[in-house]
């Protein structure tokens, strides 16, 4: 599947030079994120009707002629990628972005530009590891320091990281 932010900032980059060319841009670009909006509310109540709604409306709306040839080609681009913006219609279960792994891999970042750097390779390893743990249990649900905890402790009551992660993918198609 392709992500629909992503999608939407190539219209955000257009930079129209005549006025009425931005305020063609600035009504294509509500009518998709209008689009995008209820596809968020598909995903909460999929339904065989609904499916087949969305997908005409994605056909009419990537279909549009504006007349502002580089708005017109990025619609025409965006069409093309029907097949896979569209997955969430087969599989409700998907995220209609993939934000969240973009936010996941900023932390190192975001901790590298606070603390610089670890002064050894096992320190790096050990900060890698840990913020691995913390940035996995953020997505699935789980609190960090419970799991940390109950591995250390040895007890092992909460699920392994891949069984979460492996029942979540279990995603049944739709309809």
């Amino acid at each position: 599947m392709l992500c629909w932010v992503h999608d939407g900032r190539h219209y955000k980059k257009l930079r129209p030079l005549a006025p009425v060319n931005e305020k063609k841009l600035d009504a294509f670009r509500k009518r998709y994120w209008e689009y995008y909006g209820k596809l968020y509310v598909y995903k909460q109540h999929p339904s065989c009707e609904s499916a087949g709604s969305l997908s005409a409306e994605f056909d009419d709306l990537f279909s549009t002629k504006t007349g502002y040839k580089e708005l017109d080609d990025r619609i025409s681009k965006t069409y093309a990628k029907k097949e896979n913006l569209l997955k969430v219609l087969k599989y409700p279960c998907i995220p209609l972005h993939n934000n969240g792994a973009e936010n996941g891999a900023r932390v190192q970042k975001r901790r590298e530009d606070v603390s610089l750097q670890t002064k050894t390779d096992p320190g790096t390893k050990a900060k890698d590891t840990m913020m691995s743990i913390v940035q996995t249990c953020k997505k699935l649900g789980v609190n960090a320091y419970q799991f940390i905890h109950d591995r250390v402790s040895r007890k092992f009551e909460f699920p392994t990281p891949g069984t979460l992660i492996r029942k979540r993918a279990a995603c049944k198609e739709f309809p």
